[in-house]
């Protein structure tokens, strides 16, 4: 018997923080929260979730963030998520 089993990336939610400045380069509004499971799957089926991946990306410097890197404005923003 054969058995296909492994973890695979699931569908990202993002969210625009609006009224955040960009840590990096100071501009607002150009963040993007991103929040993406990993699952654990059987013959391609989801079972369970193994971890999330959370990260802040700004669009204008292109700057990425994780979640050690977050201001105190992302995590409260980010809790909306």
């Amino acid at each position: 018997m054969i058995l296909f089993f492994g973890t695979r990336p699931g569908k990202a939610s993002t969210k625009m923080l609006h009224g955040v400045a960009c840590p990096h380069c100071g501009q607002v509004s150009t963040l993007t929260a991103v929040s993406q499971p990993n699952y654990f799957h059987l013959f391609w089926i989801p079972l369970f979730t193994i971890n999330t991946s959370k990260y802040v990306e700004c669009s204008h410097c292109k700057r990425v963030f994780y979640k050690e890197e977050f201001s105190a404005e992302m995590k409260i923003a980010f809790k909306e998520i």
